[in-house]
């Protein structure tokens, strides 16, 4: 069974899940998921976990991200983005200097509201669903990191800006956000994701064209290794009969020179990724915490 990751350059228009839909359709594998969701206007970097890979999505959904988010002055909406309704407009906008002047308010670690328009789940429903039926709700702040944040270009009403951020961010709150501190509102109007975590939109292939991989039968060409996912992650190489204890289930001695890690990618002879190793310095064993590969195959 295929084992790897699918960097997509995802089109506006479809959801990510709409995309995860035509990867497990193509790849005849069930187990496909994505590493961190683009709302349907957005474009760029989707990351794609196929087969055993999908367990790694978690660690590489917490990677920062990179994006290229164009915003709207003037025009508040209910959704923070063009596909909302507009909710209050604004003739008075800000010139470059006022705008530029804000933005070191919205770097580093901030407190950021989501959308109410979110897939965030509140008392079991998403959001976005509790706000179409019309029902209130103001999600709490939550901490998010903003690394960099520049204006790139300004063209009254809209203008550009480049961020660099943690997992978790609203890119939508932050063009929202501004056009609130700005005093004229603002909503984002287009939203392209140039990179997550070490995975760069260079890298990726588009939707079209993997479509057309997938007709032909020779998708695998743009399946990245799993362990690409984790490159600074410490490594553990292992011989055969350690590979076989992990990908069992069984616990294999921690060395001294690796306790100062609490985590570690597992690889077997070839050079595979295998397992997800936790550290237990109680007992000086490395425990397999997530494994990659069956108990008869990557061994």
């Amino acid at each position: 069974m295929p084992i790897g990751i699918l960097l997509v350059d995802k089109p506006s228009g479809p959801t990510s899940h709409d995309v995860v839909q035509i990867v497990r359709r193509g790849t005849r594998e069930k187990k496909v998921g994505h590493a961190g969701t683009l709302d349907p206007l957005a474009t760029g970097l989707l990351v794609v976990c196929v087969g055993a890979a999908t367990r790694l999505s978690d660690y590489m959904r917490d990677k920062n991200k990179h994006y290229r988010a164009r915003v709207r002055l003037g025009q508040t909406t209910n959704t923070y983005d063009a596909d909302g309704e507009i909710i209050a407009e604004s003739a008075a906008l800000p010139d470059r200097a006022t705008a530029e002047a804000a933005l070191p308010d919205f770097r580093g670690v901030i407190q950021q509201r989501p959308p109410a328009y979110s897939a965030i789940k509140r008392g079991g429903q998403k959001a976005y669903e509790l706000a179409r039926a019309g029902k209130v709700i103001e999600l709490e702040p939550r901490p998010v990191e903003i690394y960099a944040l520049e204006l790139l270009d300004w063209a009254p009403p809209e203008f550009t800006l480049d961020a660099l951020c943690s997992a978790g961010t609203y890119i939508r709150s932050l063009a929202h956000d501004l056009g609130q501190r700005l005093g004229c509102g603002a909503h984002l109007t287009a939203l392209r994701r140039l990179a997550s975590g070490n995975f760069t939109l260079d890298q990726a292939v588009t939707l079209h064209e993997l479509e057309k991989a997938f007709a032909a039968g020779d998708w695998r060409r743009y399946l990245h290794r799993a362990e690409e996912a984790l490159p600074d992650w410490p490594a553990v190489r292992l011989a055969d009969d350690a590979a076989k204890r992990i990908v069992h289930g069984q616990a294999i001695p921690l060395e001294a020179a690796q306790r100062a890690n609490a985590w570690a990618c597992a690889y077997n002879s070839a050079g595979e990724l295998i397992a997800i190793l936790r550290a237990d310095t109680q007992y000086d064993k490395w425990r397999p915490h997530i494994v990659l590969a069956s108990s008869a195959s990557n061994l």
